[in-house]
């Protein structure tokens, strides 16, 4: 499970170094214009925030593999002077220099669990790093589809202006030459002052919305955007099996929750070998004597055996050594200590408990992320049909704006009529347009359930597809 979901290149923390590739390029890239996957990934290259928690895991990674010192010796020197003045009797004067060894041999494999726990929180913390990313790059895409979708209504609405106008000055002639009454003169102006309040507040719209894009990709001024709305695009979805197979095993909350059961496992098999012995080698080398060259040496090797649990601790000291030429010493030590932390008995069984209670979290969010990406494909088919219904409704509505004209040229309507069937059709634009943007934040949101790069689910659709079948 520890390696399961896991892709080699992931979609946004792991080529984080490629994102920073990418912002060095980005002064030749964004001349050019940039898309969906560009904008996204300059987005998490300029944000400092995100920067600073990767260097801070890189930080705890590095004082990871520091730690492996634990399974190497412990070296201690000392230095002492013991100076003794003697009111009866001689003075003494002892030096002593000594080198100490510690060394672990055996504790049950708890270290190494441990060091399996640390390694487990850092991946868990890459996977939130990634997530973290994951944010910061939809942030980009939605403020890229605003700009998309303002400037769309903006020319939907400078072209309707523009036509209004020309009806404007035909009724203005019309007026003059007694054919229209001032009154639809009037509300011709009312309308054209309207559509011109529209644009101007779209237009600021518009301005702010491009400032905060070019905020988010960390750049002083807004490139050419190479991607556009087109209403007249149909989305390409996989089939219900590839969707819900691709989200169980790539979507990133899921890959989260792996760590966390990997987390929690390892936690639970360090609370069940905390009874395991340790069992240490000791050893020391010292000089010593009452004035330079020190003449006397000694030695000693020992080995300690300690037992904890929450019931009673014991440990076990045993040494031998020798002082050259005719000293030897040895020396044996017991301890023991009833009930010392009688609490720490509920530890093994809280840790059995979290990990149960995790692995069960797991199951549910495995089915619902399953249900809700097949959910997400079907609100992109029914987004779609709005969109397919929308376009017919246009297509309706300039047929209307055509009958229109034409029972204007009968003289069954005013022009100002006609300027009403004008500005319902630019309603049926806009319509549209806002149906096409729904749709792309509808197949994004899909594309995040299957661990997919923007503007790539049209491709994954491709290797999945199955000849015969039917995505709509």
């Amino acid at each position: 499970m520890k390696n399961q979901g896991v892709s080699a290149i992931r979609s946004w923390g792991k080529p984080f170094f490629l994102a920073c590739l990418f912002t060095a390029v980005s002064g030749l890239g964004a001349e050019e214009g940039i898309g969906f996957a560009e904008a996204a990934l300059m987005a998490v290259a300029a944000s400092d925030e995100l920067r600073n928690e990767y260097a801070q895991r890189n930080l705890r990674e590095g004082a990871w593999i520091l730690g492996r010192r634990a399974y190497f010796p412990r070296l201690s020197l000392s230095v002492s002077e013991d100076d003794r003045v003697s009111t009866i009797g001689n003075d003494s004067f002892l030096k002593n220099y000594g080198i100490n060894l510690d060394q672990l041999l055996w504790d049950g494999g708890r270290t190494a669990i441990s060091r399996s726990v640390e390694q487990a929180e850092l991946t868990l913390l890459g996977a939130r790093l990634e997530r973290m990313a994951g944010e910061i790059a939809e942030a980009a895409l939605g403020a890229y589809r605003n700009v998309l979708y303002v400037r769309a209504q903006l020319a939907i609405r400078e072209a309707a202006l523009e036509a209004l106008r020309e009806q404007r000055t035909i009724l203005s002639r019309e007026t003059e030459l007694g054919l229209a009454l001032p009154a639809d003169l009037t509300g011709a102006d009312l309308t054209l002052a309207g559509e011109e309040i529209e644009i101007l507040s779209l237009k600021m719209e518009l301005e702010e919305a491009e400032q905060q894009l070019a905020e988010t990709l960390g750049l002083d001024r807004l490139p050419p955007l190479l991607e556009a709305v087109d209403v007249r695009r149909s989305p390409v979805l996989p089939g219900e099996a590839e969707i819900r197979g691709r989200a169980q095993a790539r979507n990133p909350d899921l890959t989260e929750a792996r760590y966390g059961i990997v987390k929690k496992q390892a936690e639970a098999r360090y609370a069940r070998l905390s009874w395991m012995p340790t069992i240490r080698l000791t050893g020391g080398f010292s000089l010593n004597g009452q004035r330079y060259p020190l003449t006397k040496y000694g030695w000693t090797l020992g080995l300690t055996v300690e037992f904890s649990s929450p019931w009673f601790s014991a440990g076990i000291q045993g040494s031998a050594g020798r002082e050259p030429p005719y000293d030897r010493s040895a020396r044996l030590q017991n301890t023991l200590s009833p009930l010392p932390e009688p609490a720490e008995a509920m530890t093994s069984r809280s840790a059995d408990l979290a990990l149960a209670l995790e692995r069960k979290k797991f199951q549910v969010s495995f089915e619902q992320v399953g249900r809700m990406a097949v959910l997400a494909a079907e609100k992109c088919r029914l987004i779609n049909r709005k969109r397919l219904l929308a376009l017919e409704s246009l297509e309706l509505s300039a047929k209307q704006f055509r009958l229109a004209e034409l029972r204007l040229d009968l003289g069954q309507i005013t022009r100002l009529d006609l300027m009403e069937a004008r500005q319902e059709h630019t309603q049926r634009e806009l319509a549209l347009v806002e149906t096409a943007i729904t749709l792309l934040e509808a197949e994004r949101e899909l594309e995040r359930f299957l661990d997919l790069r923007p503007g790539a689910l049209a491709a994954f659709a491709g290797e999945t597809h199955i000849p015969g079948a039917s995505y709509e």
